[in-house]
């Protein structure tokens, strides 16, 4: 979700100096707790307990011998907690088994992510390894260096005699102590002015493909806590009834029947609608059912999905449109071309369909206000319940839950769950906690949506097969206009919209993409991998059909454009020697068709390429095997990075097979997985991942798995039996037609 490189500091530019990262801020007290300002000034405990969370910085050492780390950027299942821990004990030379991770909160300059210029704390884009990995291993030399200081101190030997490992301070002498022993001694040593990071080759545990995942225990066995767990004492639950319609609003209501519902506390309006509020969940949801609303549709959309599409095709067909990227003249070229190959794309609606639901607690406390939700922006969410309690954000205590997925859902710049909660509990008059949960039915109803999109190419060839002109429209909505980020767009153009396809890798001479963006009542969000989830599919389709035409092999034609794309090509070579491409493929199970395809990407910093086997059996797509390969970086946790590639081939699978929100006259028919179908467990294909080998800094990997599984199946579908899937999903692919 979000922000990628080029839209904020280019990726190698981004890391702060070591002289402002080495300005600490140190509390001694229960332990030793490090910080420092990072990219906004010193940051005093003070300042920093006014922000609306206590001084804890980045580090906290109890003398339980515990090391808690207080992460930056929220764990939605990504990893990034173990990311987090791993970059903190490789530094700081602690034991794995003393690592826990929180999720910190309420000062920008030390938690804002560093990709988005520190300026705002937020977890999107793909970014959040990138932005802890310099100062997370600073944090860690950091408090090694105190450690050793207030051991040679209490033992009168000198500092450089002194060893750290498995979270223990040794001496030649036979003198050793715990961390947790020493840490009130470190706390009131003098930071040091500069500390020397460890050279790759010493690492242990960055690049450790054993190490096991701190959360993965808790998960295994039932105890991990999420925002749907909680409970308070008297807290009391709500639904909302929201609008049928995306825009309508709350004409007037009538809660007489709904207060008769067993349990039934509360029916008030807020701004989104009526919330239902009860003593469980399921007795406010049958409050629902029977409260009646009565509704003002006047400003709602209306259309449907295919008067839409027939809109967006209408708008390509048109003059207008913003010019995203313009190199050459792709008009002359594409005129005097030998062969033009032109087509159409349509993407749908896509839901985010996180596991766990939307969900939030809001309570008062004095003059506090406690939230506890998956905070994916928590200064923009504190600033939005501060506006809704009337108080001030430092008022606004979040609790950062570990979250059951988000995709992009989480991170929306008018709060949401969040907002409707405090709201919620306000209009009760804060006399209990609140949890506001969104139904399956809720969210995918009524939820955010990746946009649908239509996409118009022509790609010329000139008499000797060269591609020498492409010209790509897109129409679509844009997820960045009337929100936070609106001033991203320039030009007429949201980088998001056109990303993947306005960084066409490939070397043509004359490039025109343009984009033309409506006006639709349905909102829309990031989406796990944003533009590059239709950009991906539609531009590296084409490309392998510009390779039939000029009878070329589909990576070795790919291979000889990317000239100067020296990591693209690296991926592609290394799927192509995995994958065993070139040699036959046996027929499938009751004379099915087989056929492999492959398709390469490049989103948030990071180079997928991926080779995909599949069979089709009348009509019906099964893909069996996926040979990924991809070049992050530095690989700092070999295992999450498999698990983020498996879980991005997975969710795109879902996506180009099944996914599908469609609207009739407005309403979206869709409710739950009946209709909404998701990637079923035998039907995940076997998948081998390969990593590449980097000297470069991290990048992501919660998203750049998936822009390139759709095209790669595409492709290997067209081996198989000869046709081009233009509309998605495939499973509405009219096999008898095509």
């Amino acid at each position: 979700m979000l922000i990628r490189k080029n839209d904020a500091l280019p990726i190698n530019a981004i890391t702060p100096s070591r002289r402002n990262f080495l300005k600490a801020g140190v509390v001694a007290g229960a332990g030793l707790v490090i910080g420092w300002h990072g990219l906004g000034g010193r940051i005093t405990s003070a300042q920093a307990a006014g922000a609306g969370s206590p001084f804890e910085g980045y580090i906290r050492i109890s003398p339980e011998n515990k090391v808690t780390v207080l992460a930056a950027h929220l764990d939605m299942g990504q990893g990034i907690y173990t990311g987090t821990a791993t970059l903190v004990a490789e530094e700081l030379e602690s034991d794995w088994s003393q690592m826990e991770v929180e999720g910190g909160y309420g000062n920008p300059a030390l938690y804002g992510n560093v990709a988005f210029g520190g300026k705002f704390q937020g977890t999107g884009g793909s970014t959040a390894t990138m932005s802890s990995f310099d100062r997370y291993r600073r944090a860690g030399a950091m408090a090694r260096v105190m450690l050793v200081n207030a051991a040679a101190k209490q033992w009168n030997v000198p500092a450089g005699e002194i060893t750290v490992a498995k979270g223990v301070v040794s001496h030649g002498s036979g003198k050793t102590a715990t961390f947790g022993e020493l840490a009130e001694a470190a706390a009131k040593e003098t930071p040091p002015a500069d500390v020397t990071l460890k050279d790759a080759g010493a690492w242990t545990l960055i690049g450790n493909a054993d190490l096991r995942r701190l959360d993965s225990p808790a998960k295994t066995t039932g105890h991990q806590t999420f925002t749907l767990d909680v409970k308070l004492p008297g807290m009391l639950y709500a639904v909302v009834a929201r609008p049928p319609l995306f825009g309508a609003t709350v004409k007037s209501f009538d809660a007489a029947a709904a207060k008769q519902v067993k349990g039934v506390v509360d029916v008030v309006q807020i701004p989104r609608g009526v919330a239902v509020v009860a003593d469980s969940t399921w007795n406010a949801m049958e409050g629902r059912k029977a409260l009646k609303v009565e509704w003002d549709d006047s400003k709602a959309e209306k259309r449907g999905s295919p008067e839409l599409m027939a809109e967006y095709k209408k708008l390509a067909a048109g003059s207008e449109a913003a010019v995203a990227r313009h190199d050459g003249d792709a008009d002359a070229a594409m005129k005097s071309a030998a062969k033009v190959i032109s087509a159409e794309f349509e993407f749908p609606y896509l839901a985010h369909a996180a596991m766990e639901p939307l969900d939030a607690v809001a309570r008062k406390d004095g003059d506090k206000i406690e939230i506890w939700g998956g905070h994916q922006m928590p200064d923009l969410y504190q600033g939005i319940a501060a506006g809704i309690a009337e108080t001030t954000p430092d008022k606004i205590v979040l609790h950062v839950m570990m979250t059951g997925g988000s995709f992009g859902r989480r991170a929306v710049g008018d709060g949401d769950v969040i907002a409707e909660a405090v709201a919620t509990a306000k209009a009760i008059g804060w006399k209990a906690p609140v949890k506001l949960v969104w139904t399956r039915e809720d969210d995918m109803t009524g939820g955010r949506y990746r946009p649908m999109y239509f996409h118009k190419m022509s790609a010329g060839l000139d008499g000797a097969g060269k591609l020498v002109a492409w010209q790509h429209r897109i129409v679509g909505q844009s997820i960045m206009a009337d929100g936070p980020f609106a001033g991203m767009i320039q030009n007429g153009v949201d980088p998001t919209s056109v990303e993947g396809a306005s960084t066409l890798p490939y070397a043509v001479p004359n490039i025109h993409v343009d984009l033309v963006t409506t006006k639709v009542g349905v909102p829309v969000l990031w989406w796990r991998s944003v533009g590059s989830t239709h950009t991906a599919y539609s531009t590296e389709v084409v490309i392998d059909e510009v390779a039939q035409a000029a009878g070329q092999d589909p990576i070795e034609f790919r291979l000889a454009m990317l000239g100067d794309k020296p990591r693209h090509k690296a991926v592609l070579e290394k799927v192509k020697e995995a994958s065993g491409w070139g040699q036959a493929l046996e027929k499938g199970p009751n004379g099915s068709l087989r056929g492999r395809g492959v398709a390469v990407a490049e989103s948030f910093g990071s180079y997928v390429a991926q080779v995909v086997d599949v069979s089709v059996d009348q009509g019906t797509v099964k893909v069996e095997r996926v040979i990924c390969a991809v070049d992050c970086g530095t690989a700092v946790n070999p295992d999450v990075i498999k698990a983020q590639m498996e879980g991005g081939i997975g969710y795109g699978l879902s996506a180009i097979l099944k996914g599908e929100i469609t609207l009739k006259d407005g309403a979206v028919e869709q409710t739950n997985f009946d209709g909404y179908e998701v990637l079923h467990l035998d039907e995940m294909p076997q998948v081998e991942v390969h990593i590449l080998q980097s000297k470069e800094g991290p990048t992501g990997v919660g998203e750049p798995g998936v822009p390139p599984i759709g095209p790669a199946v595409a492709n290997a579908v067209f081996a198989a039996t000869g046709k081009r899937i233009r509309v998605l999903p495939m499973s509405k692919f009219d096999w008898t037609a095509a």
